[in-house]
């Protein structure tokens, strides 16, 4: 499992109602079942991932994150998470907002393109860096919205939301201490807990 599921799931109480917005294949949303027994729902729109998922037993719904949260109520949701695909939305400052509304807490996390190997390959090479993790090229990225630590911070500012707990995972797939000091020049992902 990814590291950064494995950072957020101390702050999911067991048997808490869980939204999970682009669930992918469904590992974070089964391991929650099996161990806090949470009641877990996903959104996802890639059709393999769907299918990995029902085949884990997970409940899935093919969803389109960009059209919105409209057909869940207010708090319907103890926890609403979206791992790694914040970054990938045409608005997500609404998807935030909408995440905010349907459950009492969130839980958000997404590469920080702040990380100094980003930078190091944009001033030395001056091109959008290409990784294991994002092995993209500018053109056929699934990514629209590059985002670092500080950036999503500001947006919780001028939004008045509350950082309940925040982490990065570090280059070498732990919480490293340094990256802990310095997580927007250190931190390679994100890991965020808010509420309203």
């Amino acid at each position: 499992m990814r590291f950064d599921l494995t950072l957020i799931q101390p702050w999911i109480k067991p048997g808490a109602r869980v939204l999970d917005l682009g669930c992918g294949d469904g590992t974070l949303l089964k391991t929650l079942a099996e161990e806090k027994q949470v009641s877990g729902l996903g959104l996802e729109i890639d059709p393999d991932n769907i299918t990995e998922a029902l085949s884990k037993g997970v409940d899935v719904i093919e969803h389109d994150l960009n059209t919105g949260l409209g057909s869940f109520r207010d708090d319907s949701f103890d926890v609403v998470v979206m791992t790694l695909a914040l970054q990938t939305l045409r608005y997500p400052h609404l998807v935030i907002d909408e995440m905010l509304r349907v459950g009492r807490e969130c839980i958000v996390t997404f590469p920080n393109f702040g990380h100094w190997r980003s930078r190091w390959h944009l001033t030395g090479r001056g091109r959008m860096p290409v990784s294991k993790f994002l092995p993209y090229t500018w053109y056929d990225t699934p990514n629209i919205h590059f985002c670092t630590v500080r950036d999503f911070e500001a947006l919780c500012e001028d939004k008045f939301i509350r950082i309940l707990n925040s982490s990065v995972v570090s280059g070498d797939n732990t919480q490293g201490a340094l990256a802990q000091r310095f997580p927007n020049v250190l931190g390679v992902t994100a890991v965020y807990h808010i509420s309203k």
